[in-house]
């Protein structure tokens, strides 16, 4: 940890990582999820409110977990020598990011196979992003993007 947060990466990794972070606060599935609504008929409407039983699912499982444990965040140990933004909450695990990308991600990548390439590379970039801003712990991110996988799977199987 101490060398991922010591680590000065080239400005254009520096712009991604913050940009997928930010997507992955909720504006880039809300803007999916709008656009599958809006032009994906009824198949983009079964597919959004799968990914949405997903994440809401996620969402109310990283709470409970992160109250549970309440591990502190990385930023606590060890500053961040270029990343200045703000945790949402002060737990760190598991991964809300990493749980809320890989549930929308793999949820829809089941209606639309062929977005799923671009959906995989979301939701890693955004659990990437959350280690290398030094909001988490690699560990957080494991466990969050093997809990979204799940929960996205297991919505599409249910659903």
């Amino acid at each position: 940890m101490k060398r991922v947060n010591g680590w000065r990466p080239p400005r254009w990794f520096r712009v991604w990582m913050i940009c997928a972070t930010r997507g992955g606060d909720g504006w880039l599935w809300y803007t999916m999820g709008l656009a599958l609504l809006l032009f994906g008929g009824m198949h983009g409407v079964h597919a959004v409110l799968t990914a949405a039983a997903a994440a809401g699912t996620g969402v109310g499982l990283f709470i409970g977990l992160k109250r549970t444990f309440r591990r502190r965040r990385p930023m606590v140990f060890e500053s961040h020598c270029w990343a200045t933004l703000l945790p949402p909450d002060q737990f760190s695990f598991p991964s809300g990011h990493s749980i809320t990308a890989f549930s929308v991600a793999v949820s829809l990548s089941h209606y639309y196979p062929s977005l799923m390439a671009g959906l995989m590379f979301c939701a890693l970039s955004i659990a990437i992003s959350r280690i290398v801003l030094g909001m988490h712990f690699l560990s957080d991110v494991v466990a969050g993007s093997l809990l979204g996988a799940l929960l996205g799977f297991a919505a599409y199987t249910v659903l």
